[in-house]
């Protein structure tokens, strides 16, 4: 089975953009000089056990200056896809809301200057969110961009997320929520599957909780080891293990079952460089369409689509 061949039992984002837009849209990665409050010390230190320089790829580079970082990849995409690809710049690393307010207005400035830039994508924690950042990424969805606000709640277990030293509860992420619902905002939850203590009934209540919560979008990923992080000692020690490929497909194809029909779906997995990668092995770009092919293949044999036993009526 080739994901890149069949119509998806479930509703991706890359299919969403290129009906919504009628071209491919590709996301810029880029990288700003900001932090989180669980690693400057404002709630917590040393961050989320997994993270490692705030989930940055190896190849954004956070020395460039942001307009170097969107010129270059415009690009190399170009040269790659033709002129007619439009882009979305995705802000990344560490949580983009928590810069000071005219940091990130400058950030968001120049980046909506770039003429095939269409979209914008901010992620951040959802302890993050004033009032004044929703009405600065509002204001861009008025302008005419597509604006999408990534909420990190990684699971709505809040045992898990003390584990995890997320040093934030499922109440703030529910209230970021409510609140950025009075906006032109697009929200989209991250969840990341099995985390250290979880079974799947806790991975599906929090496939439940966004859907419950109707957000416009989801990224799944399994947890992944990686160097230098709190987890890759609990591995060493044989603390925690990751799921494998399997278990990893048949939870997804569990959860795809239950969202909303509508939810658009980012990803459903994560990619680390091999050379910072501890485990599990599937965990990079060389295994990203053996993962994608192994959930296809699991909700075909389930016969599973997006939304056939959501338990929500939004």
């Amino acid at each position: 089975m080739k994901s890149s061949n069949l119509a998806l039992p479930y509703n991706s984002l890359k299919d969403y953009l290129k009906q919504k837009y009628s071209t491919r849209v590709q996301k810029l990665t880029v990288s700003l000089a900001t932090t989180c409050p669980n690693i400057d010390g404002t709630k917590s230190v040393g961050g989320c056990i997994y993270c490692s320089i705030g989930s940055r790829p190896k190849s954004v580079n956070p020395y460039l200056s942001l307009e170097e970082q969107i010129s270059s990849q415009i690009e190399r995409y170009t040269k790659r896809f033709g002129e007619s690809v439009l882009f979305f710049v995705y802000f990344q690393s560490y949580s983009n809301t928590y810069l000071e307010l005219s940091k990130l207005e400058r950030a968001l400035e120049i980046a909506s200057s770039f003429q095939r830039v269409v979209g914008i994508d901010i992620s951040t924690r959802p302890d993050c969110v004033p009032e004044s950042a929703l009405e600065l990424i509002s204001s861009y969805a008025k302008r005419g961009f597509e604006v999408w606000l990534e909420l990190g709640l990684q699971s709505a277990n809040f045992s898990t997320l003390r584990y995890i030293n997320r040093a934030h509860g499922v109440s703030d992420f529910v209230d970021a929520v409510l609140r950025a619902r009075r906006y032109d905002i697009k929200l989209c939850a991250h969840l990341i599957l099995g985390l250290p203590g979880e079974d799947k009934q806790d991975m599906i209540e929090s496939a439940k909780l966004i859907s419950a919560l109707d957000l416009d979008g989801v990224k799944i990923h399994p947890i992944h080891v990686i160097k230098n992080t709190p987890l890759e000692k609990l591995y060493e020690e044989g603390k925690f293990r990751p799921l494998e490929l399997e278990e990893y497909a048949s939870i997804v194809a569990s959860i795809i079952e239950i969202l909303p029909p509508r939810m658009i779906i980012h990803r459903l997995t994560g990619e680390v460089e091999p050379d910072r990668l501890v485990a599990p092995y599937y965990c990079t770009s060389e295994h990203k369409n053996s993962v994608i092919n192994a959930i296809l293949k699991e909700l075909e044999l389930r016969s599973i689509t997006q939304g056939s036993k959501s338990a929500f009526s939004v």
